[in-house]
């Protein structure tokens, strides 16, 4: 997920009005759950100081911390002195929805896991089951149409006996998947859209998805002589200036400044304290917290971290003139994103000169300086410079 987790944990990336994390909290709080489990170890202040108790969001929150590493299954066994009956068990990058919590609770006092089917199996961990009952999982590098372990459990107190007789796998730690194998574990399908944002350009993915269901709301200020097509969300002290024309689903969090005479297009996200002015458009992208694009910018299928400024006349290209898939050089290998459209992951506190240009496909870290008229292409560490 780097650039994006270089400063933030994954569980607090923006998704669509909230983070990974609340959805999964709203979610779990709509199917009924009173008390939820987090088990913290990265950054845990961070997690904590959002959520709190949990009051805000109905439920009551309390937190677990694994201060050594040791794996999944390790974290699971933490939870052991807090829980007495059945429960849910997530993974916490994964997407979920109540119809599918609903499904999985059926099975009662039963194990149960939820399975999805992907077109290449090799990121994930491969589930093999025979009538409905787990029978082994292919911890990654299954390549093909594959049947994955989605992430998402159904456990009883049986799972922490189990916990207590895994051996330490091959990369050293203490594997949930391991403890699965000795129990009869009914296997679910996953219905409907599924993620494990495991990219950054999986957020876009999950975004697309999120924001289709967004109610027309608006708690700031509409000008005169403002365009507005579709549903969009307008948050507390936002202003839409005069010109502007939006193609909803659009969100726009609080403290916003949109125009005069900006374009707004379908997926956009605008997380809070941001700016989109005169002649910059924006489509399909997540501009997190303060980032800015304030004059005559372009900018499309992108994600762009906290307190970025583009600089005028920057453009973000988002398409091959081949039209084909998109690959961008992530953690030194290049990977296929399965994108027609992609245009930057940027880190936070980046900053563009004025008419720069930015190919699709390209990876800029944190607090990297982009001079003006750059030509940008490829994939940055953070603190670069380019010009």
């Amino acid at each position: 997920m780097w650039p994006l987790t270089e400063d933030t944990p994954k569980p607090l990336l923006p998704l669509c009005g909230n983070t990974i994390i609340e959805q999964q909290i709203i979610v779990l709080e709509k199917v009924g759950v009173k008390k939820i489990n987090i088990l913290i170890g990265h950054r845990m202040k961070e997690i904590s100081d959002l959520l709190g108790n949990g009051k805000k969001y109905g439920v009551k929150i309390n937190y677990i911390v694994q201060s050594e590493q040791k794996g999944t299954g390790h974290a699971v066994s933490l939870a052991e002195d807090h829980i007495k009956e059945t429960f849910f068990c997530l993974n916490g990058d994964t997407i979920i929805d109540e119809k599918n919590l609903e499904l999985l609770a059926i099975e009662e006092n039963q194990m149960a896991m939820m399975v999805t089917t992907v077109d290449d199996g090799e990121k994930f961990g491969v589930v093999k089951s025979n009538n409905g009952i787990l029978e082994t999982i292919i911890e990654k590098g299954v390549s093909g149409k594959s049947s994955i372990n989605a992430g998402i459990y159904l456990f009883n107190h049986n799972i922490f006996k189990s916990l207590k007789t895994i051996k330490k796998s091959i990369r050293g730690e203490l594997e949930l998947t391991d403890a699965l194998i000795s129990n009869e574990i009914h296997t679910i399908e996953y219905q409907g859209f599924w993620k494990d944002i495991g990219s950054p350009w999986d957020l876009l993915t999950a975004n697309e998805v999120f924001i289709d269901r967004i109610e027309n709301k608006s708690y700031g200020e509409i000008e005169d002589n403002v365009q507005i097509k579709g549903n969009i969300y307008l948050g507390k002290n936002s202003i839409i200036k005069s010109g502007t024309y939006i193609e909803g689903p659009v969100w726009i969090g609080e403290n916003c400044v949109i125009g005069p005479n900006a374009y707004l297009r379908k997926g956009t996200v605008l997380c809070g304290n941001n700016k989109v002015g005169a002649a910059s458009e924006v489509k399909n992208s997540i501009l997190f917290e303060g980032a800015k694009a304030p004059h005559h910018n372009y900018l499309g299928d992108s994600v762009i971290g906290r307190e970025c400024n583009l600089g005028s006349g920057t453009k973000i290209a988002n398409l091959r003139l081949d039209k084909k898939e998109i690959s961008v050089i992530h953690k030194g290998k290049r990977v296929n994103t399965g994108r027609r459209k992609l245009g930057v992951i940027m880190g936070d506190n980046v900053a563009t000169g004025i008419n720069s240009s930015i190919n699709s496909g390209t990876i800029v870290g944190n607090n990297t300086k982009i001079g003006p008229s750059a030509l940008v292409s490829g994939t940055y560490e953070s603190k670069s410079l380019i010009i």
